[in-house]
């Protein structure tokens, strides 16, 4: 039996996320943390809202992170057993990392909050979009896409699991690449509701202005193995971390290659960690003979802790 934790990115979020552990210690001090970080109540938006002021960006981004970490946290106390591997969906490699130890809380809130700020200012809103291709091949979904760009960009950005792609661009390209994906066969081709055109070139400035920030920033050796976004790789050494975190910005997320490297690791179990399951419902897709749980509740975390081979 080997486990690896997973942890959700932006689009995971809801008001009232933290409210299966608010009577819960290490969740707690986990928040009045990232509070203080932040010099403001973090906590306090996610339990009450509005919604509009938490699905911003700048608002999302450390909100999911503090949350997922929380969850992270009150699993150790409880005494579950720490992940051999861990991987995250874009915001969440950065929790993934921190769950390792590779950054400090109070740095990983502040961090995301900049990384935020920094992919919302790329692009003004409205220049860009994205839309999720359901139901054709990654080969037919690069193809419309290539055709649709007419000098523009539009490409996949999340390799989410098979037959499920999304893609991101300037905004005309995205609707002219959706009419070619229906022609070509997809099922659906859903616009998103998102404020920027996330993990595309478009985001190269932010990429840059994300390196910089890196580069200031002290980051330790993982203490177990964190598959990067990028490259569905392990990197260890400090700069490669930087490096590779910078670069997600404006790379596609390869998370049907992340889920066959846990795979070819060893993993057997995929506990994920943090509000909503999206990663859940995407990994059975990608390979369902990885055995799957959530932790979104303390109730949840006692219920897994229940099951053979979980606890430390």
């Amino acid at each position: 039996m080997k486990i690896a934790f997973v942890f959700p990115g932006q689009g995971s979020q809801a008001v009232g996320m933290a409210a299966g552990f608010a009577d819960n210690a290490a969740a707690a001090a986990v928040m009045k943390t990232a509070d203080a970080a932040l010099g403001e109540s973090l906590s306090g938006l996610i339990a009450e809202g509005p919604a509009e002021k938490l699905n911003l960006t700048v608002n999302t981004q450390p909100a999911v992170l503090s949350v997922s970490y929380a969850l992270y946290s009150a699993w150790l106390a409880a005494g579950g057993v720490k992940p051999a591997v861990a991987a995250g969906h874009s915001l969440g490699e950065y929790t993934a990392l921190l769950a390792a130890g590779t950054f400090t809380l109070e740095e990983a809130v502040k961090l995301v909050r900049f990384r935020a700020e920094a992919m919302q200012s790329a692009v003004p809103v409205g220049v860009g979009g994205m839309a999720a291709i359901i139901g054709i091949t990654d080969e037919a979904v690069e193809k419309a896409c290539a055709e649709a760009a007419e000098g523009e960009v539009v490409e996949p950005v999340n390799f989410n699991s098979p037959g499920q792609v999304v893609i991101a661009g300037n905004t005309a390209a995205v609707a002219r690449a959706c009419e070619k994906c229906k022609a070509a066969g997809a099922k659906r081709a859903l616009p998103l509701a998102v404020s920027g055109p996330f993990h595309s070139k478009l985001l190269a400035g932010a990429a840059e202005k994300l390196g910089v920030r890196l580069s200031e920033v002290e980051v330790k050796t993982p203490a177990f193995d964190v598959i990067a976004n990028v490259d569905a790789a392990v990197h260890t050494a400090p700069d490669d971390i930087r490096t590779v975190l910078a670069r997600q910005a404006a790379s596609p997320v390869q998370w049907v290659k992340t889920v066959h490297a846990m795979k070819a690791m060893g993993v057997t179990h995929v506990v994920e960690c943090g509000p909503g399951k999206v990663l859940t419902g995407l990994i059975r897709r990608v390979d369902p003979t990885i055995e799957t749980a959530n932790i979104s509740s303390v109730d949840a975390i006692a219920a897994l802790l229940e099951k053979d081979g979980f606890r430390a």
